[in-house]
């Protein structure tokens, strides 16, 4: 076998390999996930998720993923809690500890110090039976037969079934809580996903000049108009009226169509009603416009008037592209 073909089989075998270990998930889930979650829902605190090791990473990523849809959440590492960290968990917090073994020396010294302060625990866990699955208030069964790794001793295959019970959870949570797409916006302000669902055409449009001639504009108006205003386009407007649209390619078009064009004016140069869209739909909504028609700009209006111009390169610069 060509080292190619080796490498292809390897990472194959992983993916099935672990693919059927989650797949077998669903099979183990009891009425203590609905009761986890139900807990979670109902709490007046925070959860607090703890682990050590690579469950530890696990642990971080779940907490990211709780409070970014509306689950407020907080990382200890289960070695620094029992060396003063353990003041993070505060009286109406649920903790949720994550343990392959359920048996490892941290967590044997930090589980009875969580319920010495009447905290509910949650286990995510492979070993039921453990000390930690015994100590637990609600388990969450993340067993898996083997881990990807060859001499089945590296996490991988039992970190990925943590990280999809943690998932399960916060979609779960989630639903419960009708996490709305404003919502997910409201906590994702900064980034690409939140701009496509918060960003409206308004707040690009009135960024740029605002280029516009009348019908009886000459060449040159037109050319310095849409010169001027750095958009490629005018709009041609009668009391606020769009009436059509001139971009540079019209121009280039009627130039070299054109022997005489001393005498035109924007009214024959102009395309007839031309691609608009309302100032607060969303940018989203302007980028599937552009998209459907091969365009890169579209006219803005306000209460039937014109308003402006939204160019693709603004859809860029915002990650919305």
């Amino acid at each position: 076998m060509n080292t190619s073909a080796s490498i292809l089989s390897i990472a194959k075998s992983t993916i099935e390999l672990e693919s059927k270990a989650i797949a077998h998930l669903s099979a183990l889930l009891t009425e203590d996930f609905a009761n986890s979650v139900e807990l979670i829902y109902n709490s007046k605190g925070r959860v607090i998720i703890t682990g050590i090791g690579k469950s530890a990473i696990i642990a971080n990523k779940i907490v990211a993923t709780l409070n970014s849809t509306g689950t407020p959440a907080i990382f200890m590492h289960a070695a620094d809690a029992i060396h003063g960290d353990l003041g993070l968990i505060l009286e109406d917090d649920v903790v949720i500890c994550i343990s392959k073994s359920g048996n490892t020396p941290e967590i044997k010294v930090l589980v009875p110090l969580i319920k010495n302060a009447k905290n509910k625990m949650i286990a995510i866990t492979g070993n039921k039976d453990s000390f930690l699955g015994q100590q637990a208030d609600y388990i969450l069964n993340a067993y898996v037969e083997q881990e990807a790794c060859p001499n089945n001793l590296a996490p991988t295959t039992s970190t990925t079934a943590q990280l999809v019970m943690g998932d399960a959870l916060a979609v779960s949570l989630l639903e419960l809580r009708g996490f709305s797409s404003k919502d997910f916006a409201k906590y994702h302000p900064g980034g690409a996903l939140g701009k496509r669902l918060y960003l409206r055409v308004n707040d690009l449009s009135s960024q740029n000049l605002k280029p516009q001639v009348t019908l009886d504009a000459s060449l040159k108006e037109v050319i310095v108009e849409i010169t001027e205003k750095m958009l490629g386009v005018t709009a041609v407007v009668e009391d606020g009226n769009i009436l059509g649209i001139i971009t540079d390619g019209d121009l280039r078009r009627m130039l070299s169509k054109s022997n005489d064009i001393s005498g035109l004016k924007a009214k024959n140069i102009m395309s007839k009603n031309p691609r608009c869209i309302e100032e607060d739909a969303m940018a989203v909504d302007a980028k599937e416009l552009m998209e459907e028609f091969g365009i890169s700009q579209l006219l803005v209006k306000q209460n039937g008037k014109y308003a402006g111009v939204v160019h693709l390169h603004d859809l860029i610069k915002e990650g919305i592209i």
